[in-house]
């Protein structure tokens, strides 16, 4: 199984590198980078999960409409990207479920920092994606967590995909930053051990960066972006359905997990 998803939040990385960025001027970066996704996605006919935030979904409506129309599912990522707060768990909820319209059963953080359990499981959530299991200095040291998904009371924990072992990340920054054919063999690797496979992208990403050097963006963020991470997406997607692998959204893997031996 194939669990593809999206963190569908207003661009702000530039904040991060002393930029002056507007929520403005991310809403409209990352609405156009969605759309490519969307546009990836809906040639290769297959379903994802787009964690959105309380901002990108109040100002970014017509697009929230289209993930839903092309039968994806929605998701909450807080409500401000650049400040996540403890009220953020049911405030998010509210938020994307009162503007498209539906139920919605997952979390995940922003830049997947701890969260609260007890607050996941209190705002109603089915699934918490909140944890990469990954040896990343700085900034992800969970090689002590569990690799696979796992339960805390009754809220399935989905953890994004890395290696065996070393616990090498799969997620966006590997895709834009690896050989293709190392990544996909990685990939491949870890889907023969654990069963299924779980990464994230951002909208942004599929942005013109390059084009951007204001922006301040690091090299390894701007490498292989926009229609480069495109093709490299779509070759990801071609590469699983020649092997025979199903797409799943989140709540559909709740609702069916593979099972751990």
């Amino acid at each position: 199984m194939i669990l593809l998803s999206f963190d569908t939040e207003e661009f702000d990385v530039p904040r991060e590198h002393g930029v002056d960025f507007t929520l403005e001027e991310g809403i409209k970066v990352s609405k156009e980078g969605t759309n490519r996704i969307l546009d990836v996605l809906k040639a290769n006919d297959v379903r994802a999960t787009f964690f959105c935030t309380g901002n990108f979904a109040e100002q970014a409506t017509e697009v929230m409409q289209r993930i839903m129309q092309e039968g994806h599912e929605i998701a909450c990522h807080g409500v401000d990207h650049w400040e996540p707060k403890e009220t953020d768990f049911a405030l998010s909820k509210q938020i994307v479920e009162r503007v498209i319209g539906r139920q919605v059963y997952g979390y995940r953080q922003p830049r997947m920092f701890p969260v609260s359990d007890e607050e996941i499981a209190r705002a109603g959530y089915r699934y918490n994606s909140s944890l990469n299991p990954a040896f990343i200095p700085g900034r992800y040291m969970h090689i002590t967590a569990p690799r696979t998904w796992f339960m805390k009371g009754d809220v399935m924990q989905i953890p994004a995909s890395v290696t065996p072992w070393l616990r090498f990340p799969l997620f966006w920054l590997s895709l834009h930053n690896l050989p293709e054919r190392i990544y996909h063999a990685l990939v491949r690797r870890t889907l023969r051990h654990d069963g299924y496979f779980v990464t994230y992208f951002h909208p942004w990403e599929f942005y013109d960066l390059q084009a951007h050097p204001e922006y301040k963006m690091p090299f390894i963020i701007r490498n292989h972006s926009g229609k480069e991470l495109m093709q490299r997406l779509d070759n990801l997607i071609k590469m699983f359905k020649q092997q025979g692998h199903k797409f799943v959204t989140f709540n559909e893997f709740v609702e069916n997990p593979i099972r751990k031996s």
